[in-house]
């Protein structure tokens, strides 16, 4: 499934790459692409939304 988040902690690539991680604790094989610009995460995975929004929050990254 493909999800989108925006979120407006994601201020530098180093975000990117936390916000990455905690999707990966809860989908290892997700795909994930952040656009900093726009501060958004386009996410692929077969996790469900709850469960990726929840490691977001978790790592201080809270997405709408």
């Amino acid at each position: 499934m493909k999800l989108q988040f925006e979120i407006l902690e994601m201020t530098c690539s180093s975000c990117v790459s936390n916000i990455t991680r905690a999707i990966r604790t809860v989908d290892a094989k997700a795909k994930v692409q952040g656009d900093l610009e726009t501060k958004i995460v386009l996410v692929e995975t077969k996790s469900p939304e709850p469960e990726i929004k929840e490691a977001l929050a978790q790592a201080g990254y809270p997405a709408s």
